[in-house]
């Protein structure tokens, strides 16, 4: 973690290479299973609408079927904001997170999936790293892809148990973590103001390190994979700086992932329609006011346009 890579040449993500970069889509016969299906895991009795948010991203980014793992005291009130899924309670420790059994009350999804998101509105840092590490094995050699967001990501502090003491941890396939800088500044250990100073190479050298995607997220979002690609996007309003503006952001990326979406892919197409929801509000709204529960809804039409299946160029 203490070498830094070198930049290589930055990619801009703009609607050239989006549309050069094209999502899977679904045949006209195909089916909901066929657009994917995701799991939305987190949620707590202090902040339960954050896995409504990123489930509903994900849905509006053209996943087909939608499965939400939330702590039982919340699960009803989760089950009749989101009558498109299927909700699932479980057992919650008391700081607020899922007792250990939640591997097992999942386990049964773990070959129907193809996506998964972890973290949003999820307390108690070590639990949910337990939680993590077992689904980890579980879905270990699968399709599944994996994205780890707010408290999930503290993963990376919290090695499994067997794993050599003192070695940082690593994860055995690739996943994306959405960190903004001050996130990143807890897993790394590094002053957030450094971070700010040299997002690219902080996002590259943990993206090698930790084996994942590494979507840093700020004015200026940098996406690094672990094979040292390096992507840039600037973008949207400081109107997207609220609270429940990263729950959709991981919604939108884990919803175009489960549609067969790369973990690069998604990433960049995320980090873009996100940006440019903002920007569509923003017109209509004003840059300040709008909310996080209003970002899902442009990602629809937005998709059309950033294909080019409207005439509008962005």
């Amino acid at each position: 973690m203490n070498a830094i890579h070198a930049a290589p040449a930055v990619h801009d993500v703009t609607t050239q290479l989006l549309r050069e970069w094209p999502l899977p889509m679904p045949a006209v016969e195909g089916d909901k299973e066929v657009r994917g299906h995701v799991l939305v895991l987190g949620g707590s009795r202090e902040m339960p609408g954050a896995v409504i948010l990123a489930a509903t991203a994900a849905l509006r980014a053209g996943a087909g079927k939608l499965t939400v793992a939330t702590g039982a005291s919340v699960a009803q009130l989760v089950a009749l904001a989101m009558p498109e899924a299927r909700v699932i309670g479980l057992a919650e420790t008391e700081a607020g997170g899922f007792l250990p059994e939640a591997i097992d009350r999942l386990d049964p999804l773990a070959d129907r999936v193809n996506a998964v998101l972890i973290g949003p509105g999820m307390q108690d840092e070590a639990a949910a790293a337990a939680l993590v590490h077992g689904l980890l094995e579980r879905l270990q050699g699968s399709d599944t892809s994996v994205v780890l967001d707010a408290c999930a990501m503290g993963t990376l502090l919290h090695a499994p148990p067997g794993w050599a003491p003192g070695e940082a941890f690593r994860f055995a396939q690739p996943v994306i973590v959405t960190p903004h800088c001050g996130e990143m500044a807890h897993l790394t250990g590094i002053e957030k103001t450094d971070i700010v100073a040299g997002p690219d190479a902080r996002a590259l050298t943990s993206a090698a390190a930790w084996n994942a995607v590494v979507a840093l997220k700020g004015a200026r979002t940098v996406i690094a994979s672990p094979q040292g690609e390096l992507w840039q996007h600037e973008g949207g309003n400081v109107g997207l700086a609220i609270s429940g503006s990263g729950d959709t952001l991981a919604g939108i990326i884990t919803g175009l992932a489960a549609r067969g979406a790369t973990l690069e892919q998604a990433a960049c197409w995320g980090v873009a329609l996100h940006a440019r929801a903002g920007e569509r509000l923003a017109e209509r709204m004003g840059v300040l006011g709008y909310l996080a529960r209003e970002i899902p809804n442009e990602i629809p039409a937005l998709l059309e346009s950033i294909a080019g299946r409207e005439a509008e160029d962005q």
